[in-house]
């Protein structure tokens, strides 16, 4: 029996998981597919900035007056997910001061609230920033996790009423009289239909290719960003250089890790499945990284990685091509009805994406819903952390534990649903902070089948040690509450190798002597390099 839908949206990045949380709110019968885990592309490969809009506010007005008003809205409805650090915007000698006395007309202008600092008090509050700066600029910019803020919206999709079909790679479309009525999709049980009355592509970059199996065109530039991840928070608040968009200018505060970014260019659409970090990239980022904070020139890099923009454009490079929204409807503009595709954009604007694209889902369908996305508390938000937190201590008494705890800050509310007596308060990841119970949870509720969807789900490997003193006992738990005890070697092996891409473009130092330790503890059969 083939299922129907009133729209499936193909792609489980931070757009889909939006769009699949609007759409199920309007009370649509929706349908979120990813080939892969949620997060798996380009959301869960940025810096992890909750923009201000202040980095677009000299060029791209529009797009600094959209990240203000989310950035706003994501800061209620999304507070577990969301750390308000802040944001400094800094000129150095080399980059005068014109471009800030802009930059901050700009910002006003925009409605973004851009305070000029006196540059000695900055050097004393925040000491690890380039002690030559000669000018200072506040903006409310913040950190988010991109994996939490994902999740959390596919979750609450879910609880609306959203169906969610992971690991599932979509192989065509189905048309009848030249309209797309639906997918035909293929997982590990074999290939399915899957009727739709529309169906939104939230590919990002992959959703050009999908598009051409409907005999639609998109002019997409696939811009590649590579960044850094160092081993400490160098600073509590994002630094930015105060000056044209360029390379390596702005450092984020990651809970305990800082990210480093980012590069832009020029990429094959063969090379999208696989982004390494070469070395040339990484000499570039730590070159221009330094002028920022020049502790970062002996600070142990603990990773490399890279995504790819989905940016529409013509030509040219990736710093030129258009970062705003961009919203297609297939039927108006290629005579292809039941077709949509919603790409461009930032993380940042990820839930104003999904209104505009619901919008017209509904006007298609003759739904007359209104979006309510920008009040409703997103799942795990709903409640304050300290009050959760207390609820949590109760049940535990006196015995509740820092993993407890740092479950509450990623997870929010839901930390209710985890069970952390016995077994469940084991402490698995320490630069983390998970527990087995948080574990137990992320497989219930996101369909865990491998430790790097684990990681996505609750960062465990991500901090400082990078799983070298954790991640073999991770794979014991997961094997064992997947049922199959016998495959922890196979999880433990697939991570080890996965993470052994990150550290391959930085293998010197502190890293390279990590990385010996690693293979060591965990054995050449394990670790093959």
């Amino acid at each position: 029996m083939i299922k129907e839908y009133d729209v499936i949206i193909v792609g489980g990045g931070i757009t889909g998981a939006c769009t699949a949380r609007d759409c199920a709110l309007r009370g649509l019968k929706t349908l979120l597919i990813e080939r892969e885990d949620l997060c798996d592309g380009a959301s869960g490969r940025n810096h992890g900035l909750l923009h201000s809009g202040a980095r677009y506010a000299v060029n791209d007005p529009e797009g600094a007056r959209e990240c203000i008003r989310e950035n706003l809205i994501l800061k209620k409805i999304a507070s577990n997910c969301v750390e308000a650090t802040g944001g400094l915007f800094i000129s150095l000698p080399e980059d005068g001061l014109d471009w800030q006395a802009k930059f901050v007309t700009k910002c006003r202008e925009a409605g973004i609230d851009a305070r000029i600092l006196d540059p000695e008090k900055v050097k004393r509050e925040v000491p690890a920033v380039n002690q030559s700066i000669i000018g200072a600029v506040s903006v409310p910019d913040a950190s988010v996790d991109p994996f939490r803020l994902t999740d959390a919206n596919a979750l609450d999709a879910v609880r609306h009423g959203a169906d969610i079909l992971k690991f599932c790679s979509v192989e065509d479309f189905v048309r009848e009289s030249g309209r797309v009525v639906g997918v035909r999709v293929r997982n590990a049980g074999g290939t399915q239909e899957i009727r739709g009355r529309e169906v939104v592509l939230a590919a990002g970059i992959w959703a050009a290719r999908l598009a051409e199996k409907a005999g639609v065109h998109i002019s997409m530039l696939p811009s590649k960003g590579s960044l850094l991840v160092f081993g400490h928070r160098v600073a509590d608040i994002v630094i930015n250089r105060c000056r044209k968009p360029s390379n390596a200018d702005i450092i984020v505060p990651d809970d305990a890790v800082s990210v480093l970014g980012t590069t832009s260019d020029k990429v094959p659409f063969e090379d999208c499945d696989d982004m390494r970090v070469t070395a040339a990239e990484v000499e570039v980022l730590l070159k221009e990284g330094v002028q920022l904070v020049p502790s970062l020139a002996h600070t142990r890099i603990i990773r490399a990685y890279a995504g790819v923009r989905p940016l529409v454009s013509e030509g040219g490079d990736g710093r030129s091509a258009s970062r705003g929204i961009v919203l297609l409807d297939h039927e108006t503009r290629d005579g292809v009805p039941g077709l949509i595709t919603i790409t461009g954009g930032k993380l940042t604007t990820a839930r104003l994406m999904a209104e505009m694209t619901a919008d017209l889902v509904c006007s298609k369908l003759g739904v007359n819903a209104k979006c309510r996305t920008a009040q409703l508390p997103l799942t795990g938000s709903e409640t304050a952390e300290r009050k959760v937190s207390k609820v949590i201590d109760h049940k535990l008494g006196n015995k509740a534990q820092e993993g407890t705890l740092a479950a509450v800050g990623r997870h929010g509310s839901e930390s209710l649903k985890m069970d952390f007596k016995g077994p469940g308060a084991e402490l698995v990841c320490e630069c983390e902070q998970v527990t087995r119970a948080e574990i137990a949870y992320s497989i219930k509720e996101f369909g865990v089948r491998n430790l790097q969807d684990l990681r996505r789900h609750t960062r465990i490997g991500m901090g400082t040690c990078q799983g070298s003193h954790c991640v073999r006992r991770a794979a014991e738990i997961l094997a064992e509450e997947l049922g199959c005890p016998d495959r922890a070697g196979e999880f433990l092996n697939d991570y080890l190798q996965e993470r052994w891409k990150g550290m391959t473009p930085v293998l010197w130092g502190e890293t390279l002597r990590e990385a010996e330790f690693m293979r060591n503890r965990y054995g050449r059969k394990d670790y093959e390099i």
